[in-house]
């Protein structure tokens, strides 16, 4: 296995940490100042969050051999923004602890699984296209900001293209920090924070109010708005996800951790297309290296805790912007052309595009769930199941199992 690691699986896994933490570690403090964690607390949530993370990631891509990433429900940490005031902390870790049970009872039953085969493939890359298309965008919305520093990344970016493909996402994040470093980009170092980081447990209680008001809407969105598009983004990619399996495991993982800040794990979606995607790999049976890789990062800043994640939020958000706008370049044109590419279904599959573009929100479910619903009911509508020729078969990679 250790022979067959390259430097782009290194790079991608690395990446897709810096913009799993830096896309929505602020959200995480957020909901960590609202429920009134002391600072030990919050360190051990930092590190919970990131060990779990680490380790699911890594143990999931080595035993099904795919790039099955994990993060945690960052809709689910808005929430916990919003609804964790004045709900006192041990609250709090009964409804985390209520969330994973939930979680790990979806992944048994396996009715998740069975729900993620109905959708059609055109939907399912159109729904990933949406996801990532504002990510992919930031890279050039960035320019605004950092016009050196995104045109720098930019050239590197088409270097790369013509001399070293296989690295061209390592060069573009390298010439970006590079130049960021040199252009005082980055912020004040003195703010680094240098603590040692111990797991600091809080038992739980559970209150009802509190787990109908907050466990059983963190574990809604979390299935809702992180494991369906996680599922779509495997799928999107050319594998067959083992989704019961991988749904009990972040399950567990989430109830172990629940009592630390491990408020609940799932599917990664954007971060796993960078590992899931020709820029980390160009042989799909080698990509789990690359969400492998990315695991073993995470436990390190898990453990680094609080330094770790404070050395992110100094780096300047052009660079994190057009790292991942311009990692994700290839996998969204490879979805928008696997979902627009047949006449067939193409309405529906533009529907799920834009309603995953456009950001709505409904009963506090973001648009990539509200986007499948409208593409299915929509393909049900204008292709019925009589007029159906069959999915094609799914390509010659991993299964599950």
């Amino acid at each position: 296995m250790l022979s067959q690691l390259k430097l782009s699986h290194l790079a991608a896994g690395a990446i897709a940490v810096l913009v799993g933490y830096t896309s929505s570690v602020a959200i995480i403090f957020q909901a960590i100042e609202a429920v009134g964690a002391s600072q030990n607390q919050a360190n051990s949530w930092l590190m919970a969050l990131g060990l779990g993370m680490g380790l699911t990631s890594l143990g999931l891509s080595l035993w099904f051999r795919m790039p099955i990433l994990t993060a945690w429900s960052t809709p689910g940490a808005a929430l916990l923004a919003v609804g964790l005031k004045d709900v006192p902390i041990d609250q709090a870790i009964g409804a985390f602890v209520f969330c994973a049970i939930l979680l790990t009872l979806t992944g048994i039953t396996g009715w998740f699984e069975r729900l993620s085969r109905l959708i059609p493939d055109t939907l399912a890359n159109a729904l990933l296209a949406g996801i990532l298309f504002q990510f992919g965008l930031s890279a050039f919305t960035a320019l605004n900001e950092d016009t050196a520093l995104i045109a720098v990344m930019g050239l590197t970016f088409l270097a790369g293209r013509l001399w070293f493909a296989r690295y061209t996402i390592l060069g573009v994040l390298l010439a970006g920090g590079i130049w960021a470093g040199f252009a005082g980009s980055f912020g004040d170092l003195s703010q680094l924070n240098t603590s040692l980081t111990l797991p600091e447990p809080v038992m739980p209680s559970f209150s009802l109010p509190v787990l109908i008001g907050i466990g059983l809407p963190l574990f809604i969105v979390t299935m809702c708005s992180q494991n369906m598009p996680g599922v779509v983004t495997l799928r999107a990619a050319g594998y067959v996800p083992p989704v019961s399996a991988s749904l009990t495991t972040t399950g567990i993982a989430s109830l172990i951790l629940a009592p630390f800040g491990g408020f609940a794990f799932n599917f990664a979606a954007i971060t796993a297309a960078i590992c899931a995607g020709p820029e980390a790999d160009e042989d799909p049976r080698t990509r789990y290296l690359a969400s492998a890789s990315a695991g073993v990062i995470y436990c390190l800043v898990g453990l680094g805790g609080a330094t770790v994640i404070s050395l992110f939020l100094i780096a300047p958000k052009a660079l994190i912007a057009g790292v991942a706008g311009l990692a994700l370049l290839s996998t969204i044109g490879n979805s928008l052309s696997q979902a627009l590419q047949a006449p067939k279904g193409r309405e529906a599959a533009l529907i799920t595009l834009m309603t995953a573009v456009s950001g709505i929100s409904f009963f506090g479910i973001g648009a990539a769930f509200w986007a499948l619903i409208f593409g299915l009911l929509v393909n049900h509508l204008l292709n019925p199941p009589s007029s159906k020729t069959g999915k094609a078969p799914a390509e010659a990679l991993p299964k599950d199992g």
